[in-house]
């Protein structure tokens, strides 16, 4: 992920500024790569099971998107993000929570359709998490034609009457072992993204979450405790935060909340994500 970061920052101001920049950034981009790596392999520990089993009536939870929806950086499947939002969904409902996660790691938005593809014949969630986004960025995708993806994505669960939960594009300036100024634009790359799949999710009836404002913080001040092996993917305690945050809004569209917090929008609501200073 640094190293798609890397390239993407890099080509997005080839055009834009002169060769000793373009050099800097190029230097950023190979320290990058030496210094977060891929310590944590392509698999995510598989958390796919009933939770809570003994509660019954199952409430079904699906979990779409990239690497952070697979829960890439967790060593147990109870603290994968599917894991922990069955544990906190279960205890809000008092009902058991049958997970399935179609979400793979490195998948961007226009994969988000094989994943639904992939889904056993006749299933029909009561609510979809999904978390999308980074590998857009990274591999340079248009925003529009993300946030196409991602209505696409949306309005085929609605069509089967599926409430949807978009957690909006985490920000990529929070990779603290990327240098500035690539940091910089990694980061305003993926807060424009998570402002328009805000405003394509909620338009779509979907309700969205912003990562950046609700959990973002949490990853600032406690980089140590929220970021796994790599410097990129939450650690356990990094996915609690992000799902107790996801919570709220999963409630919400499931009829059980009747307000959401800050960093929340609901259906026909979006607001836009206000830029913020990187770290």
């Amino acid at each position: 992920m640094a190293v798609g970061v890397a390239a993407a920052s890099v080509g997005a101001v080839s055009g834009a500024v002169g060769v000793g920049a373009r050099q800097l950034l190029a230097r950023q981009a190979e320290t990058a790569r030496r210094i977060i790596g891929k310590p944590l392999g392509e698999e995510a520990p598989r958390a796919d099971r009933v939770w809570k089993k003994a509660y019954g009536n199952p409430v079904e939870l699906l979990v779409l998107g990239d690497s952070i929806a697979a829960g890439l950086g967790a060593e147990r499947r109870k603290d994968t993000l599917g894991g922990r939002l069955a544990k906190g969904l279960a205890k809000r409902t008092q009902r058991a929570v049958r997970l399935t996660t179609g979400a793979a790691v490195g998948a961007e938005s226009s994969q988000l359709a094989d994943q639904l593809d992939g889904l056993p014949a006749g299933y029909v969630a009561d609510v979809a998490v999904v978390v999308v986004g980074g590998n857009d960025v990274t591999h340079r995708v248009p925003v529009s034609e993300s946030a196409r993806h991602l209505t696409d994505a949306i309005e085929r669960l609605r069509a089967q009457g599926t409430e949807v939960v978009v957690g909006t594009c985490p920000d990529l300036g929070l990779l603290r072992p990327v240098p500035q100024p690539l940091r910089t634009l990694g980061s305003r790359a993926s807060r424009q993204l998570a402002a328009a799949q805000a405003t394509a999710a909620t338009a779509a009836g979907a309700h969205a979450v912003s990562l950046a404002r609700v959990v973002g913080p949490f990853f600032i001040t406690n980089p140590d405790e929220m970021f796994s092996l790599d410097r990129f993917h939450p650690s356990a305690l990094g996915y609690r935060r992000t799902a107790s945050a996801l919570l709220p809004s999963v409630l919400h569209a499931l009829g059980l909340h009747d307000r959401v917090p800050f960093g929340h929008e609901v259906p026909g609501v979006a607001v836009a994500e206000p830029a913020v200073a990187t770290p």
